[in-house]
């Protein structure tokens, strides 16, 4: 079997173009937008009645001054209008308050619904995406864009409705007291929209490159302080900081070259709503001269086109918004749009139990390069025990994760019980199966807690004990200030190489699993203590099929067959005692080892 390198990859391909991918992209979004449709609806409806107590604020000013010019012909005293402007200012804060509150507390519920959907999505791939991405550009995608998608949907979102909503008032305004004064008073606005058109195309570009950078650059971060025991006793800290050094210049030169577009765009708004002020000052002067509109409609029109000052220059806000949450959407895809190369067929059925006959007819598989496996068969009876040796590379480790279904396995070449295992439920088989990889890894917890997790449902202490016993870890837990308490340290840095080892075998065991493969699991543990362990592990492995790859041959003691593998294939294959007489690879490695 050879896997399609594009599907181990997960690679999202960056857009070329810039409006269909910007839409694309920001299209995501709206199943979450439409889930809390009536947060944003409420918050619209707020937005709507700030803008309009917003609006009447500059018509009172107008029948105020007129009622000052004229105080027979009009309606409003001076007074009246200056105490409904007061009420009309304290009814506008209210309601911006609560716009600003009911839209941007949807955009933290989609922040938090989209981490989520990642969390989980992340837990439904398989190792060929984990392979392929770096722990850094995940991280950077869970905060960083994020926070962008966040921005976007929650001050991108008001800022666009608030925009629209004051546009289409304040002109209506404007028409209603002038419409040639109008027209002359927006004719700098298309100007100013096509050079942002201009400007937000490279702006698009830069804020994925600026995101793409901030990502290698928290890889750089995470990888440094996981690595800094090793980079400490080499005496690299001078070369990682150089490094680190070279990629924060790249991420600050790029968020540079992004402030410079962002700077342009703000002057060319400035610019904009100066040259209308300056028309309205020269033109509506004209006017009130010629009485064709009165000092109050004057006063009332430069009212109205102050309030679109701002939503003008916050529209290249809302563009620079939109270029980056689109940039960090495709990013946030990356993730959301991945499908694990591994899933279960619509005719899969769960296991409640497993006797553990494993049956490999002609296996081949490959990561993308070579086969790892070459035509692979033999066939392991239930509650035997197996041993899987062969020289480095030789498929060993690509084996039991096979067997454990962590990677795809194609039809008709794996049999569990007599059953083709892409026709059992994928979790139901993991929930019986108790596996020790190669690479061990702790969990940043107690010890008791580290070996519960291969409990399922609720555990007791005495399961946990008795789990750390058949490991080999009574005595060293004993010595632990804590006990069962003690705090492991991130990825178990507070043991030795031994111990993770053995609370690592302890966690696989404590689910007491009918099937148990075991990748190399005493490699670091000392000859006399593997003596305790193997005692222990001999009892254990009645009635199980077990699985032991290992390049110790006292491993094998307890093995009722062993399998050697070689170039991908089954080289050897029998008990302990004829492959010893069959002088042979294994033969070879039990004489060294002995001598």
């Amino acid at each position: 079997m050879s896997l399609n390198p594009a599907i181990l990859s997960y690679q999202h391909t960056p857009p070329r173009t810039l409006w269909s991918p910007v839409i694309k992209d920001l299209a995501r979004l709206i199943t979450y937008v439409v889930a809390l449709r009536w947060r944003f609806i409420g918050g619209g409806i707020f937005l709507l009645g700030t803008n309009v107590f917003a609006l009447l604020i500059p018509w009172y000013m107008k029948l105020g001054i007129e009622a000052l010019q004229h105080p027979d012909k009009s309606r409003y005293s001076p007074a009246s209008c200056a105490l409904i402007i007061v009420g009309l200012a304290a009814l506008h804060c209210v309601t911006r308050i609560y716009s600003r509150t009911i839209i941007l507390n949807a955009a933290r519920i989609i922040e938090f619904r989209i981490r989520n959907d990642m969390f989980h999505r992340l837990t439904t791939l398989d190792i060929g995406y984990f392979s392929h991405s770096r722990s850094g550009d995940i991280l950077s995608r869970f905060s960083n864009d994020l926070t962008n998608v966040r921005m976007l949907c929650g001050f991108g979102v008001m800022s666009a409705i608030n925009t629209l909503l004051i546009y289409c008032a304040t002109i209506t305004m404007m028409l209603r007291i002038h419409p040639w004064l109008t027209l002359w008073a927006i004719i700098p606005f298309p100007i100013m929209v096509f050079i942002v058109k201009k400007v937000s195309h490279r702006l698009f570009h830069r804020s994925l490159q600026a995101q793409e950078e901030l990502a290698n650059l928290s890889n750089q971060a995470e990888e440094t302080v996981s690595a800094v025991r090793l980079i400490k006793s080499y005496c690299r800290e001078e070369h990682f900081q150089e490094e680190f050094d070279r990629t924060a210049k790249r991420y600050l030169e790029l968020n540079l070259k992004l402030a410079r577009l962002r700077g342009l765009i703000i002057p060319v708004m400035a610019a904009a709503t100066g040259s209308g002020t300056l028309i309205v000052l020269f033109l509506g002067g004209k006017l009130v001269i010629a009485d064709t509109i009165t000092l109050g409609d004057f006063v009332a029109f430069s009212g109205y086109l102050a309030m679109l000052v701002w939503p003008t220059a916050v529209l290249g806000w809302i563009l620079t918004l939109a270029q980056r949450g689109a940039a960090s959407m495709s990013r946030l895809a990356g993730i959301l749009a991945a499908e694990p190369a591994i899933r279960d067929r619509p005719n899969s059925h769960p296991i409640s139990s497993l006797r553990g006959g494993i049956d490999v007819h002609n296996l081949h598989f490959s990561y993308g390069g070579p086969e790892v496996l070459r035509g692979v068969t033999f066939h392991i009876a239930e509650g035997e025990t197996i041993g899987i040796t062969g020289e480095v590379g030789s498929g060993k480790s690509t084996l039991l994760r096979l067997i454990a279904r962590l990677l795809p396995v194609e039809e008709g070449m794996l049999f569990i019980d007599g059953e083709e295992i892409n026709g059992i439920a994928r979790e139901s088989l993991h929930r019986l199966t108790g596996y020790v990889p190669q690479e061990t890894f702790l969990f940043s917890r107690s010890v008791a807690e580290n070996i519960a997790y291969g409990i399922p449902g609720d555990h007791t202490r005495a399961a946990v004990a008795t789990a750390a016993g058949q490991a080999g870890m009574t005595q060293d837990i004993e010595s632990f200030p804590d006990k069962f308490g003690t705090e492991v340290g991130e990825k178990g840095i507070t043991l030795s190489g031994g111990q993770k080892q053995r609370l690592s075998l302890a966690r696989a065991i404590a689910g007491n699993p009918r099937l148990l493969l075991l990748d190399d699991p005493l490699s670091a543990v000392d000859a006399g203590r593997e003596e305790e362990i193997l005692n222990e592990l001999g009892t254990f492995y009645n009635g199980r099929t077990s699985l032991i790859v290992s390049q110790r041959v006292s491993a094998f003691r307890d093995c009722d067959r062993i399998i050697v593998l070689s170039g991908g294939e089954v080289v050897e294959q029998g008990t302990p005692t004829e492959l010893v007489q069959l002088a042979g690879i294994y033969a070879d490695m039990y004489h060294r080892q002995q001598g």
